[in-house]
């Protein structure tokens, strides 16, 4: 069992040494670091995710045109998607110790136990919206540098999008278009998992499962683009 999980000033002292802020409106805080499956939650986070979001955007679009002048749009794009996907700020979630400080489901926590989940990516994004309004965009840009400055300048791929893969694929040789359903969905309304099934003619149908629908179609076109040999085992992950 991990240390019980601090609250008020205890909190604001643990989140301080982590993101160089000290809050000074703690409910604020505690909002930003609730997600919506917790337990007995008053509120929770995802008003504060979605202007984390834009708040994280801004900051990373400003840095990399700072740290990058002379690329092109086509070479800072893709540093940009890379810095703000869900992954990276679940990895920094992570890092900083969020898993043992948002306020969520415990069945929920227990399976993304040292790998992160979108919970922490929502809960990161919610900090960063919590600084914002605490202390101003420079506290918010302060955070952000810290963790993302970083990263910024290992050397970034473009992900690969199977679903768009899959549809060039099958244009070279008919005009048939990949055709998506969902065959089933299970799981509580906060930890969704979606079944999705590629269906093109003359081709057997493949699945997919993920936690949303887009994630599931994207598992289902890299299962077929792998089972047709389009694709080898390692590809989908590549991104030197």
């Amino acid at each position: 069992m991990g240390l019980k999980r601090p609250t008020g000033e205890g909190l604001a002292r643990t989140v301080a040494a982590a993101t160089g802020h000290a809050f000074h409106d703690l409910r604020l805080l505690e909002t930003a670091l609730t997600h919506s499956s917790a337990v007995k939650a008053v509120s929770n986070n995802e008003r504060l995710e979605f202007l984390g979001d834009r708040v994280l955007g801004l900051v990373v679009a400003e840095m990399l045109f700072r740290l990058f002048p002379d690329a092109p749009e086509g070479e800072i794009a893709p540093r940009f998607n890379a810095l703000v996907d869900a992954r990276t700020c679940s990895e920094i979630g992570v890092e900083i110790g969020l898993e043992d400080l948002v306020r969520a489901d415990a069945a929920l926590k227990a399976r993304s136990r040292g790998s992160g989940g979108n919970y922490l990516a929502d809960a990161v994004e919610a900090l960063i919206a919590a600084i914002y309004l605490d202390g101003g965009l420079d506290a918010a840009r302060g955070f952000v540098l810290r963790y993302w400055e970083p990263r910024s300048r290992m050397a970034v791929a473009k992900p690969r999008n199977p679903k768009s893969e899959l549809q060039e694929w099958i244009a070279k040789t008919s005009d048939a278009r990949p055709q998506y359903a969902i065959e089933k969905r299970e799981g509580p309304d906060h930890q969704p998992v979606f079944t999705v099934s590629v269906k093109v003619k003359g081709f057997d149908p493949s699945f997919g499962e993920g936690g949303s629908r887009r994630a599931a179609e994207e598992a289902a076109a890299t299962a077929f683009l792998r089972r047709e040999g389009v694709w080898a085992e390692q590809e989908e992950g590549d991104s030197a």
